[in-house]
């Protein structure tokens, strides 16, 4: 993606034309009894550890998203309303690629959602056990899964764009996302929220309309206050979603009608937080907190029409859709004291985390069974799961003006799972096989015994950090972290940071690090036979460890860590009310991971022959591999202008960009070392163009937010580039195109009482491109599911709530 000057020219005509989320996001979550604070006084606790300094005087670039602009949408979903006002995230709605259509992965700055490390309360959070391996953004990735943390649990959220192994280690290339979770000794409150979508929907062979599809969401929290200073916050929250569907007219049945599902899943869950903290004695804070996420999702896999169903006619005479069941089961928790300790702040903490994934297939066959097979699955699971210990310690010295030394260890074991399901999940029948039949469970088949597997790891860090302030006008922050992993062994990462005020009202600043990310579990180790759909069809394609008997022959070698470069150069400019910040920036990654081409047996008699051998049915390979480079350059800026007029009210006008342009070096691309040959094409056009062209290139979002007394508008006006979603030639590439996408809140909201909001999410029912007819055998995918701001329509909602 390039930018163009007629792209930046559509940028700000929109947004001149568009009803303008004030950073609202960028005001830190009032108590009941309190205003918001200063922009110039918003203390941030993630890129920096010395304290006491604002998102406005730290080296790098930090956005602080309050709660209650989280909270302030219709969508109930973290990672949705994160991306809708937080410009460098991109969180797209994929559908028809298994699990990652209920677990989405976030991006930031366009790179892989893996590369972002994820803290709660400054703790490093536990990963999904879910590996994205179909072909949906992020595809290879293992992530956190931010969905399962409530919004109504938030006090706010820090997002560090900026790279920081060297302060916070393995993931944070990209930056840092740390959620901090409500401290409130009393007040609560209780919400509910109903939406529904009215939208026409036109697709490539025609069009409908659709009212309904509701979602419903009921929330409260309650602060308890015991003691001196102890607190208690207890957050819950219930979502009943139903499935959507934007899928096309299918041209193989007479009449044409829509066969498939195609949209988002079902969603029933239930998610619970409690955060505490107490004083101990003089010095002293014990501190800690726990949630607790069950998620049932259903998803559709693509339609067996009558013919394709044949061996279960019996069951099936009209053919059948089968559903992709996953039950998602998250907690993690932790628990830590901190304080003064001689002179110095010491905090130690221990959290735990841990993630299971269940999957089932409902209404689905195994056609090795015939008439006779069941027609619901058990698939097996997924299970990851962390303990994380850390120490950290700092002091602020009287040197220079100030100097603030911090150091600490931390200690981490990780461990992965993989556990079979039911037999008829996966395997041939005892007696009575149909012949010609490949067995398992059509739209999602079960994990055999030769899938199962538990791994783990463990790793233990170390760091410096140092900031000093060396006169009023120049800060200089030095990083280094060692890291020692028992798979993969050592790796060191370092930071600089500078900053210079020029003067009160103008700052010029600069960061330069080199940062890893060590290849997860699920990278390592899973390994599965799924049916993954390529031109239209299914095929039944193995995963398989690099280092396997499959991999190896292929080329695979064991897995290494990514390596990346970061410089950023930016200014800060404020007067009065006003406040702009723009920050430039290089990531340079080396030794890359990616997951490898769908290798088919029709490729050679070899491969033919290694599927053969492993007795699973695959028709296809992949595996993961090292040894990418790319390169991603971009432009963050965000504006924000706050008037207060008195008697008009109060008004927040905000405008945040993100430009974005990543190449991969073609000549970096690892060709196979494997044993078959002719070697195998491991990384083709469809691969390349995702890492390039998947997540939009440009961003800008425009918001005014108005508040009289009791009364709120929020006006929202979100502009999204270009997206690709490659196929094998250029002919089969489906865009999203540019568009923009406009919110629009109305509501009465008092500090106590009652709360009523009316609002509409993409008010002119804007849809990405539609999939063309030629790119759509079967009518099912729609619209390009790559699209950055999904392909739902015009969505509507109201939400009642109470506040004591």
């Amino acid at each position: 993606m390039r930018f163009r000057s007629s792209s930046l020219l559509a940028i700000a005509t929109t947004l001149a034309f568009a009803v303008p989320p004030a950073f609202a996001q960028d005001t830190a979550e009032p108590q009941a009894d309190q205003a918001p604070p200063p922009e110039d006084t918003q203390i941030v606790v993630t890129g920096t550890r010395a304290q006491g300094r604002s998102r406005l005087d730290t080296a790098s670039p930090v956005d602080v998203l309050s709660g209650t602009a989280l909270r302030n949408q219709g969508t109930t979903e973290l990672g949705a309303a994160l991306a809708a006002i937080a410009p460098s995230i991109d969180f797209p709605r994929p559908s028809a690629v298994d699990g990652t259509d209920a677990i989405r992965p976030a991006t930031l700055r366009g790179l892989s959602p893996d590369q972002t490390l994820v803290l709660i309360n400054g703790v490093r959070a536990n990963a999904s056990a879910l590996l994205n391996i179909n072909g949906s953004v992020g595809r290879g990735a293992a992530a956190v899964d931010l969905n399962t943390i409530p919004a109504t649990a938030l006090e706010r959220i820090e997002v560090l764009r900026d790279g920081a192994s060297a302060q916070y280690g393995s993931d944070a290339i990209a930056g840092v996302i740390n959620v901090r979770l409500r401290e409130a000794r009393s007040g609560g409150g209780a919400t509910a929220t109903y939406g529904f979508y009215a939208t026409d929907i036109d697709t490539a062979r025609g069009s409908r309309s659709v009212t309904g599809e509701p979602a419903f969401t009921a929330s409260a929290w309650q602060g308890i206050g015991f003691g001196e200073d102890g607190y208690v916050t207890l957050s819950g929250e219930y979502l009943n979603r139903e499935a959507t569907n934007r899928a096309d007219f299918d041209p193989r049945v007479t009449p044409s009608r829509v066969t498939g599902r195609f949209g988002d899943p079902a969603v029933e869950q239930y998610t619970g937080y409690i955060n505490a903290g107490t004083g101990i004695g003089d010095n002293f804070k014990l501190y800690g907190w726990f949630g607790y996420q069950d998620r049932d999702s259903r998803s559709a896999a693509f339609p067996r029409l009558p013919a394709a169903a044949g061996a279960v006619s019996g069951i099936y005479p009209n053919g059948f859709l089968p559903i992709i069941n996953t039950k998602s089961t998250n907690a993690n928790g932790a628990l830590g004291i901190k304080g003064d300790l001689a002179g110095w702040d010491v905090d130690l903490n221990v959290a735990y985390g841990r993630n299971k994934i269940a999957y089932y297939t409902r209404n689905s066959a195994n056609y090795a069974y015939g008439n006779a097979s069941p027609t619901s699955f058990y698939d097996g699971a997924l299970i990851y799961d962390q303990w994380v210990a850390g120490l950290d310690v700092s002091r602020k010295f009287d040197v220079f003006q100030s100097l603030n030394v911090a150091f600490g260890i931390e200690g981490r074991r990780e461990g992965f799972k993989i556990t079979p399901g039911e037999p008829a999940s996966w395997n041939y029948p005892a007696t009575g096989a149909v012949p010609g039949q490949a067995p398992g469970a059509q739209g999602f088949g079960g994990f055999s015994p030769l899938n199962a597997i538990e791994r783990s790891r463990k790793n233990v860090s170390g760091y410096l950090d140092i900031e000093a302030q060396i006169t009023d006008k120049l800060l200089i922050g030095l990083a280094g972290r060692g890291e020692h992993y028992t798979d993969f062994g050592d790796t060191a990462t370092g930071k600089v940071s500078l900053r210079y005020d020029i003067a009160p009202w103008f700052a010029l600043r600069g960061t330069a690090s080199t940062g890893f990310r060590a290849p997860s579990l699920q990278q390592q180790y899973f390994t599965s036979i799924a049916s993954v759909v390529q031109n239209g069809s299914p095929v039944l394609t193995g995963t398989f460890p690099s280092v396997s008997v499959v991999g190896a022959a292929l080329g695979g070698l064991p897995l290494e860590p990514e390596r990346s470069t970061n410089l950023s150069v930016g200014t800060v400019i404020r007067s009065g009310g006003f406040d702009l910040t723009i920050d430039a920036y290089q990531i340079r990654l080396r030794n890359q991971l990616a997951l490898s081409e769908n290798i088919q047996a029709s490729f050679s008699p070899q491969v033919a022959a290694l599927l053969a051998s492993t007795n699973t049915g695959a028709q296809a390979a992949r595996f993961f591999i090292n040894g990418l480079r790319s390169r991603v350059r971009g432009i963050d800026a965000v504006a924000h202008y706050r008037l207060p007029t008195g008697d008009a009210g109060t008004f927040d006008f905000t405008i945040a960009g993100n430009l974005n342009q990543t190449k991969v070096d073609r000549s970096s691309i690892p060709t196979s070392t494997g044993t078959i040959n002719p070697a195998p094409v491991l990384f083709a056009r469809s691969r390349i163009l995702t890492i390039e062209q998947g997540t939009p290139g440009q961003k800008v979002t425009g918001s005014i937010d108005w508040s009289l007394d009791k009364l709120a508008i929020t006006a929202r006006a979100s502009y999204y580039g270009d997206v690709n979603q490659p196929g094998t030639t250029p002919a089969a590439d489906i865009h999203s195109g540019r568009h923009t996408i406009t919110d629009l809140e109305l509501r009465y909201q008092a500090l106590k009482g009652a709360q009523f909001a009316l609002g509409v999410n993409n008010l002119f029912d804007v849809y990405p491109d539609y999939t063309i007819a030629a790119n759509n055998s079967t009518g099912v995918v729609g619209f390009p599911y790559y699209s950055p701001f999904g392909f739902g329509g015009r969505y509507v909602y109201a939400r009642l709530g109470l506040s004591w």
